[in-house]
C-alpha cells in the first residue's frame, strides 16, 4: 500500500515539475483571421507575443471552416488583408484564368490559405504560434493575467499583460466573467429603426461548408448514404440552377465552394446549441446534414462526378470546423449600432473617431427557421469599427474580437466577415500592445497612438474608397478624417453605398468653421476678424494657418509657393482667390495645424 502511494506521489510531482509558466506581452487566444491579424501587428508593435490555436490550421472559419471566397473589402483591401490577398494573389497568379484584377473576389484553397498564413506568421519577428493547443481556463492577475493551456498532458501557465479572445464563441471572455447578450435586439433597446420591435434569441444558422471537385463525367463519387438521411429535406435543391450555384462558388482546380442556403448547408441553432458542453453534437448533426446534401446532389440530381475534394485532414472531407456567423456579443465599453454605419456624423458619440479598422460587408441574413425576422437594409455603405467595441466592459486588458464583439445583432451581420475581421484584427492588435509596450489598462487606451500605429503598418481607420494607400495624401486623409474636420460623403448607387471624401471638391466655411472653433481658442477671433465668404481660398486657409500657428504670413505664402507642387504634389496651380480643395487643405491642416494630435476618449469626444 505505501509503496503505491509513492508512486502514485512520484506521478503527481513529476506532472507538477513538468509544467511550465510561460511569459509573454500579448496573448492572442485563436488563430481565426482577427487573430492572425492581432498577433502579426502585436509583434510587429515590438511586443513579445504568443498566438495559440486549438486546432491544427490558422485562419479559422475562412481556411479551417471552408468559407473560401472572400467579397468583403475588396475596395478597401489596405493593412493586413491587402498583404493576405497579394500572397494569395503571387501564389495562384501563374494559374490560368485566376483573377488578379485589384478589387477581385478573393478565392483560394482552404489549405493553401491556411499554408499562407502559418508561412507569414513564421517570418514575424516577437512572435510565438502554437497549434493544436487549446485553453482550459483564465483568471485575473494584477492587471494581467494567467492562462492555462493544455499540452501534452499537463497545464502550462501563460502569464499575459494583455489578452485577446479571438476565438469563434467568445469562450475567453466567457470564463473571464464578461456579460454577454445574444440575438436580435429591439428596437427600444438599441434605437436602430430596422430593429424587430421585440427582441429575440434567435441567431444566424451556421454552416458545415463542402469543398467539392469535378473529376470528369465518367467518374462517380457518390458518398455512402449518410447516417439519418431523409431526401425531403433537400428537395429544395430541385428549385435551383445548380451549375449556376457551382459557377458561383468556382475555385482553382476544378474545385467549388458549396456554401448554398436554405436547405443545403445552413444548420439552424441557438446560442445554447454552441455551448461547450452541447458543442460536438451540435457540429456532428451539421456535419450529417451536409452530407445528406451532397448524397442527393449526387444519387438524386445525378452530380455523380462532384465529389468531395481532398481538402481538409479530416475523416468525411469536411471542414475542421463549421463556418460560425454569430454566437454571443460582449458588452463592451462602448456598443456599435447601425447608426454609427449609416449616419457616423450625426450622433452624440462620434465613434468614427475612435477608429481602429474598417469594413465593407453587406450584412447576411440566414435563417432556416420560418419567422426569423428578415431586416431589409438600406444600401450598406463602408463603415469605421470603434475601438471600444473591443474593449471589454470591467474586464482590464482583455480585447474581444470575431463574434464576441459589442455590436448589436444588425451590426454582427457583417462586422464578423472574415475579410473585415482580418482587416480590423489589426487594430486589434495594436491596442493590446499597446497596452503592454507602456505598462497601460484598458482604462488608459491612446486612441491617438493606437490609430497612428495602425497606419504606419499599412491599416486604415476610415473607409474612403477613393483615396488609396498609394495615394500621396492617404496619411492626411486618414488623420483628418477620422477627426470630423472634413467628413466623408456616403453616396448611393442603386443598391450598393460607398463612403467617399472627394479630395478635389471645394472646402466650404460652414463645414470647417465648427471645427476649427472647438479647437483652436482664437479661432473665433479669426472668423469674426476675416468674414470669410461660402468657399474657404487658399487664403483663407494660409491666413488661418498664419494666425494658428503665429507664422509670418508673407514668408509661409512664399513657403507654400515654392512646394506646392514639389513637395505637396497638388496639381492645380497656386492661387490664394481660388476656393481650395479637400485634399490641398487635410495636407496642409494635418501638417501646420494638427488637428490629429488632439486626444479623444472612447466616446469620440475631445480631450482638453
Amino acid at each position: 500500500m505505501i509503496k503505491k502511494l509513492l508512486t502514485l506521489l512520484f506521478v503527481l510531482t513529476s506532472a507538477t515539475t513538468l509544467a511550465d509558466t510561460i511569459k509573454t506581452d500579448v496573448l492572442v487566444v485563436g488563430g481565426g483571421a482577427s487573430g492572425v491579424a492581432a498577433a502579426i501587428q502585436s509583434a510587429r508593435s515590438n511586443v513579445k507575443t504568443m498566438l495559440i490555436e486549438q486546432g491544427p490550421w490558422l485562419g479559422g472559419s475562412m481556411t479551417a471552416g471552408g468559407m473560401c471566397i472572400l467579397e468583403a473589402n475588396r475596395n478597401l483591401p489596405n493593412g493586413f488583408y491587402g498583404e493576405f490577398r497579394e500572397r494569395v494573389k503571387n501564389f495562384y497568379k501563374v494559374r490560368l484564368g485566376y483573377d488578379t484584377t485589384f478589387n477581385a473576389v478573393l478565392n483560394f484553397e482552404p489549405s493553401v490559405g491556411a499554408s499562407i498564413l502559418k508561412k507569414l506568421t513564421d517570418t514575424v519577428k516577437n512572435l510565438t504560434v502554437r497549434l493544436s493547443t487549446p485553453f482550459t481556463a483564465i483568471k485575473k492577475d494584477g492587471t494581467g493575467w494567467e492562462v492555462s493551456i493544455s499540452v501534452n498532458g499537463t497545464t502550462d501557465v501563460i502569464k499575459a499583460k494583455a489578452v485577446v479572445d479571438a476565438t469563434e464563441f467568445g469562450d475567453v471572455a466567457t470564463l473571464a466573467g464578461a456579460l454577454f447578450n445574444t440575438g436580435f435586439d429591439s428596437r427600444k433597446e438599441t434605437g436602430e429603426a430596422q430593429a424587430p420591435d421585440n427582441a429575440t434569441n434567435q441567431i444566424q444558422d451556421i454552416s458545415m461548408i463542402a469543398i467539392l471537385k469535378d473529376y470528369g463525367r465518367a467518374a462517380d463519387k457518390t458518398i455512402a448514404r449518410p447516417e439519418g438521411y431523409e431526401p425531403s429535406l433537400y428537395a429544395c435543391l430541385k428549385k435551383i440552377d445548380i451549375k449556376k450555384m457551382l459557377k458561383a462558388g468556382a475555385l482553382i482546380n476544378d474545385k467549388f465552394m458549396m456554401n448554398w442556403n436554405d436547405c443545403a448547408n445552413q444548420y439552424s441553432v441557438t446560442s445554447d446549441d454552441l455551448s461547450p458542453e452541447k458543442r460536438g453534437e451540435t457540429f456532428r448533426k451539421a456535419r450529417l446534414h451536409t452530407l445528406g446534401a451532397i448524397y442527393y446532389l449526387q444519387a438524386e440530381l445525378g452530380y455523380k462526378n462532384l465529389g468531395l475534394a481532398d481538402e481538409f485532414p479530416t475523416r468525411d472531407h469536411l471542414p475542421l470546423i463549421p463556418h460560425i456567423r454569430e454566437n454571443k456579443r460582449a458588452y463592451g465599453e462602448v456598443r456599435m449600432v447601425l447608426d454609427d454605419i449609416y449616419t457616423p456624423y450625426d450622433r452624440g458619440s462620434r465613434l468614427y473617431r475612435t477608429s481602429i479598422g474598417i469594413g465593407d460587408a453587406l450584412p447576411g441574413q440566414h435563417y432556416i427557421i420560418p419567422g426569423a425576422p428578415k431586416i431589409k437594409y438600406p444600401p450598406f455603405p463602408p463603415y469605421s469599427v470603434p475601438l471600444g467595441a473591443i474593449v471589454v466592459k470591467d474586464a482590464v486588458n482583455l480585447f474581444v474580437t470575431e463574434k464576441a464583439m459589442s455590436v448589436t445583432h444588425l451590426v454582427n451581420g457583417s462586422i464578423t466577415d472574415p475579410a473585415v475581421q482580418m482587416a480590423l484584427g489589426q487594430g486589434v492588435g495594436a491596442s493590446a500592445a499597446w497596452c503592454a509596450f507602456f505598462g497601460k489598462t484598458t482604462k488608459e487606451l491612446d486612441v491617438r497612438k493606437i490609430q497612428d500605429e495602425v497606419l504606419i503598418y499599412g491599416g486604415s481607420v476610415m473607409p474612403f474608397s477613393d483615396i488609396p494607400k498609394s495615394d500621396p495624401a492617404y496619411r492626411a486623409v486618414q488623420q483628418v478624417g477620422c477627426t470630423g474636420m472634413l467628413k466623408g460623403f456616403r453616396t448611393v448607387t442603386g443598391t450598393t453605398a460607398q463612403m467617399l471624401f472627394k479630395p478635389d471638391t471645394t472646402v466650404y466655411t460652414d463645414e470647417v468653421k465648427p471645427y476649427l472653433n472647438e479647437i483652436y481658442t482664437r479661432s473665433f477671433l479669426w472668423f469674426n476678424k476675416t468674414q470669410p465668404g461660402d468657399d474657404f481660398t487658399v487664403g483663407n486657409l494660409l491666413s488661418y494657418i498664419s494666425e494658428m500657428s503665429l507664422t509670418d504670413p508673407e514668408t509661409l505664402e512664399r513657403i507654400m509657393r515654392a512646394n506646392w507642387k514639389s513637395k505637396y504634389n497638388f496639381t492645380v496651380a497656386f492661387d490664394t482667390k481660388r476656393p481650395v480643395t479637400r485634399r490641398e487643405f487635410v495636407v496642409l491642416a494635418n501638417k501646420y495645424l494638427n488637428p490629429f494630435a488632439r486626444k479623444v476618449d472612447l466616446a469620440g469626444k475631445m480631450i482638453n
